[in-house]
């Protein structure tokens, strides 16, 4: 088995991990968002803006409706939609970064159309 010296050893690992390219830059904008039923049931997406990524299933309208209200969940938009009147509340939640300022955020909707209405469809998932 060759043997190397620990310089040339130190000089394959840094070619190795260069090689890769650069690391990875951590987006200004990455959100988690909670739905959560009075039953205990939880559900999250992943939403990452600049670029629109995660697990949410619209995050480029999600991020779009985020930036018209500065990240500021209190300003979005409403949705002009119909609901029904029907009351199964939801616990909504968003924690992490907007452009690099930490979100904590945390309201009560009264069923899965109004979160989606109310929230400009950042909590329709």
């Amino acid at each position: 088995m060759p043997m190397f010296a620990a310089g040339s050893l130190a000089a394959c690992t840094l070619t190795m991990l260069c090689a890769g390219g650069p690391a990875p830059v951590t987006p200004e904008s990455s959100l988690t968002l909670t739905l959560l039923t009075s039953d205990g049931a939880a559900r999250a997406v992943q939403l990452v803006c600049d670029p629109d990524a995660g697990t949410h299933p619209k995050a480029r309208d999600a991020c779009e409706a985020l930036e018209r209200a500065d990240g500021d969940f209190g300003r979005l938009a409403p949705k002009n939609q119909p609901c029904p009147m029907i009351y199964a509340p939801l616990e909504a939640r968003a924690h992490g970064h907007w452009r690099g300022e930490p979100v904590d955020f945390r309201t009560e909707y009264s069923n899965d159309c109004v979160a989606d209405a109310e929230s400009a469809g950042v909590f329709a998932f």
